[in-house]
């Protein structure tokens, strides 16, 4: 008998859709969900900020991820470290 592993998506990732709300391990808000592409979840613009940050899609690494609770994201930093570990695209 031979066994092949077949590598799965992560379990968090697939649960995380459109529209949810990105939140800090504080509870604080971060953005909003517009989209998961690989592995980093693409907020949207609306929740850019202002200044040299608005107008444009920030991304969450997974590796942020903490948990995903009903319609909420949760990550592991508070909010206001994980804004500081943002990509900017």
């Amino acid at each position: 008998m031979r066994v092949v592993w077949v590598p799965k998506k992560d379990p968090t990732m697939q649960n995380i859709a459109e529209h949810m709300e990105v939140i800090g391990a504080d509870g604080v808000h971060i953005g909003t969900v517009d989209k998961v592409e690989g592995n980093r979840i693409k907020l949207t613009k609306k929740d850019s900020g202002e200044g040299s940050h608005k107008g444009h899609h920030h991304f969450i690494d997974k590796r942020l991820v903490a948990d995903v609770e009903g319609n909420k994201v949760r990550l592991s930093a508070k909010a206001d470290v994980a804004v500081t570990m943002e990509e900017e695209k």
